[in-house]
């Protein structure tokens, strides 16, 4: 009895052995034979909101790290300029079409009467009531475009999100003065989220665009994520590329034996993010690419 328990006992620390035996060959020989790195972070497109019109901040939509939809107002600017704009473009374009109108009358008038006895109006005369009336038609195109552009102002006072996405940075009062065309929070799309991973350059020529990819972040470890090559960086910046004396390049020395391997960028897509997982920008991640 004592001999079969050895033998059972034996056998399965033998099974045991065998697994962790094979399990560790194939990790190590999925690391030795597919290109991985540490160095990689989750990115997206951040898009920089800015007003198009200057003002003071009257109301604020929107609290830092919120996610809205597009659409979803953000924040609005003091509309009460605009609509004394308004106002004001609307007065001269009545102005406007009334002058226009007598000038129509008068140049009617002249045309009447050189019909009637052509010497009792010159033609000059006629050409220049013709020129005034044409100038007023001009002058309602005119005002009535700076009536569109006042309107259009107006509605530019309520900043809309351009996208789904989350707000950052919103460090900004009730009462800040906006400036048109200076951003003042920011957009982190929900929807544009990819992955870079820095790889060493002995090791882009081991696979190519379209191959699949192993992302697995910092912040989720236990949740890999599945992707696939996208594409692969073109240029880095040189480290050692300032301009020195006479617009000659500074090159830093280097030991002639030691010769570390630039980083070029992979940008991996994501095929599918589980429920669970959150991706925000900047996360830290590992990527190992599956080479064909």
């Amino acid at each position: 009895m004592q001999l079969i328990k050895k033998i059972g006992l034996g056998t399965i620390n033998l099974v045991v052995i065998a697994l962790v035996g094979w399990y560790a060959y194939h990790a190590v020989d999925e690391y030795l034979h597919n290109p991985w790195t540490r160095d990689g972070q989750v990115r997206g497109h951040v898009i920089q909101i800015a007003p198009r019109v200057s003002g003071m901040v009257t109301r604020i939509a929107v609290i830092d790290n919120q996610y809205v939809r597009r659409g979803d107002l953000l924040f609005e600017i003091d509309r009460e300029p605009f609509e004394i704009a308004i106002s004001q473009a609307e007065a001269n374009l009545e102005r406007a079409r009334i002058s226009s109108r007598a000038a129509r009358i008068e140049y009617d008038r002249l045309q009447d009467i050189f019909k009637r006895d052509p010497g009792a109006v010159s033609q000059k005369d006629l050409n220049r009531r013709e020129a005034n009336y044409q100038e007023s038609l001009s002058q309602i195109d005119v005002v009535t475009e700076t009536l569109r552009g006042a309107r259009l102002n107006l509605d530019y006072t309520k900043i809309h999100a351009p996208v789904d996405g989350y707000v950052s940075n919103v460090d900004f009062q009730i009462g800040t003065q906006a400036v048109a065309n200076s951003p003042i929070l920011a957009l982190v799309d929900s929807n544009s989220f990819w992955v870079f991973g820095y790889f060493r350059e002995s090791q882009i020529g081991k696979f190519k665009i379209g191959d699949p990819a192993r992302v697995t972040l910092m912040a989720y470890p236990d949740t890999p994520l599945q992707g696939r090559v996208e594409s692969l960086g073109w240029g880095i910046a040189p480290s050692d590329g300032n301009t020195g004396f006479n617009l000659l390049p500074s090159i830093k020395p280097v030991f002639q034996w030691i010769r570390l391997a630039q980083r070029i960028p992979v940008r991996i897509k994501l095929e599918q993010v589980p429920e669970n997982v959150e991706l925000r920008f900047g996360l830290t991640a590992s990527v190992m690419v599956m080479a064909q």
